[in-house]
């Protein structure tokens, strides 16, 4: 994506935290711009001072990616489920950064290993549980493939550590292009 596609999802994910928290409706949002009507899954993220404020995403878009940017929006200053004792508030949204994913399609793995730290995401499924990290959660950790993946499976997944491991847990691979900008400079 150009700077401007960037930017422009950006200010949409700005507008829609803004919007949801201070009087509680979505803003219409659109483009002709062909990139930014691809379907294809992304997370927002939001931290106030480096900390974590909410993160939602979705792999699979039902939609253009503008309307997806909005409605992980919502979701992740609303409904992140942990932040439901400390939600956001008005006050907070000046100091608020946005962080954007755009991810690649899915693809499973046999060899869990193989994942290149800092670049792939991982997404790990056994029946009904699973979880995800993005592919900057291990440099922001400094977490080694294993580190990464038994904590996805442990802390996000609700398996054991080693899950990862066995035969009948799906591994998927992602890459994400990732941008962001503190809400108050959009």
């Amino acid at each position: 994506m150009n700077e401007q596609q960037k930017n422009i999802l950006l200010k949409v994910a700005r507008d829609t935290v803004e919007a949801v928290i201070t009087n509680g409706r979505l803003p219409a949002v659109e483009s002709d711009d062909e990139q930014l009507n691809e379907m294809c899954g992304c997370f927002v993220t939001l931290k106030n001072a480096g900390q974590l404020r909410g993160c939602i995403g979705q792999f699979i878009a039902h939609g253009p990616l503008i309307e997806l940017v909005s409605e992980m929006a919502k979701a992740s200053s609303t409904s992140d489920m942990r932040f439901f004792d400390n939600p956001i508030t008005a006050e907070e949204l000046p100091e608020l950064d946005i962080e954007i994913s755009v991810l690649s399609p899915l693809k499973q793995t046999d060899d869990p290993l193989s994942l290149r730290l800092g670049i792939d995401g991982i997404y790990i499924k056994k029946a009904t549980a699973s979880g995800c990290f993005l592919p900057q959660v291990a440099t922001e950790t400094g977490w080694t493939e294993e580190e990464f993946l038994s904590y996805c499976c442990s802390h996000k997944a609700g398996l054991p550590p080693d899950a990862w491991k066995d035969p009948d847990t799906e591994v998927y691979l992602f890459t994400a292009e990732i941008f962001n900008s503190p809400l108050k400079d959009i």
